[in-house]
């Protein structure tokens, strides 16, 4: 058998791509397409001599083309669902030894920091949701939490940090609100509770009909107890929204297990990839992945395997209509 076959071989028979191949036999893919173009014409010239290679070939084209369209983020289940969604029928299982032959990998593990600090003379919530993190309707459970976003000068040394405070829907994943700030503060938590309402339509849109006189009608709002969200400038302000509070116990990164899904995303996909120069650089990017990918583009299990926007965009009529 010919080094050229015996290359050849292994990617058809063995899923080996020939680049690897040709590199421990220490020859050049040159002189491979060289060969093979005199052996036997234009098809085996590319190493595509069955149509399981051309499959398979035009397979690895539409994974890194989509791959890229989603920013190197998602990973074999959604991005089998986006390829889907274009008019490919294949199986997550093809998406996934596809990623693997190309070294494509959406997710690089990076955890954070901690920003919970108890005030332990504030008054606390019970914990309202008791780690059910579903809701049936729009409005009726949200989940927040706090990050830091690191930032470094052109010497490698750590700059100033961004702080990032969100209120995620629990029906959709949709985030409602994501304040940034350089302290991560009560007023932080207020901006971003003031922004997830104003993205519902105000207060009496975020609560049922009636909310006034009946507290089982107004939105619940689940924390950890992290002073921030403790303080009274928050406290104050949940109770003039309508907003019940409702939070989690110390210690327990499982009773905001949604709200830290959330951050375990952001690092993964955003903050693990790339440094800021500056806080007003983070920001930009932050929140781009934010209200752009996140909430337009970025798919999740518990929405359907849609993104958040579509999932209301579509989710919603059809239970009305049921």
């Amino acid at each position: 058998m010919s080094v050229a076959r015996f290359i050849a071989d292994q990617r058809t028979k063995y899923r080996v791509p020939h680049t690897i191949t040709c590199a421990l036999l220490g020859v050049s893919v040159a002189w491979l397409y060289k060969w093979l173009g005199r052996a036997a014409g234009p098809s085996a010239a590319s190493g595509l001599h069955t149509p399981t290679d051309r499959r398979r070939d035009t397979i690895d084209r539409a994974v890194r083309v989509m791959f890229d369209r989603k920013r190197g983020l998602h990973g074999s289940p959604r991005l089998r669902a986006d390829l889907v969604d274009d008019g490919w029928k294949v199986s997550e299982k093809t998406v996934a030894d596809s990623m693997r032959r190309q070294g494509l990998v959406a997710r690089r593990i990076k955890r954070r920091n901690g920003l919970t600090r108890q005030d332990k003379t504030a008054a606390k919530f019970g914990d309202l949701l008791r780690r059910d993190f579903t809701a049936e309707r729009p409005n009726a459970r949200w989940v927040g939490d706090m990050t830091e976003i690191p930032t470094v000068d052109e010497h490698g040394r750590p700059g100033p940090k961004l702080y990032l405070a969100t209120v995620i829907d629990l029906y959709s994943r949709r985030l409602l609100g994501a304040a940034t700030g350089l302290h991560p503060d009560a007023a932080l938590a207020c901006s971003a509770i003031k922004m997830a309402v104003a993205a519902r339509g105000g207060v009496d849109a975020v609560n049922q009909p009636g909310w006034r006189e009946d507290e089982a009608k107004r939105v619940i709002f689940h924390t950890d107890r992290g002073s921030t969200y403790t303080a009274n400038p928050f406290t104050k302000l949940c109770r003039k929204l309508g907003i019940r509070q409702s939070m989690g116990r110390v210690g327990s990164c499982f009773d905001n297990a949604a709200a830290e899904a959330f951050f375990s995303s952001l690092e993964w996909e955003v903050l693990s990839r790339q440094e800021f120069a500056d806080t007003p650089q983070a920001q930009a990017v932050v929140l781009d992945w934010c209200y752009g990918f996140y909430n337009h583009e970025r798919r999740h299990s518990s929405a359907g395997m849609m993104s958040p926007i579509n999932y209301e965009n579509t989710a919603t009529p059809d239970r009305e209509a049921a």
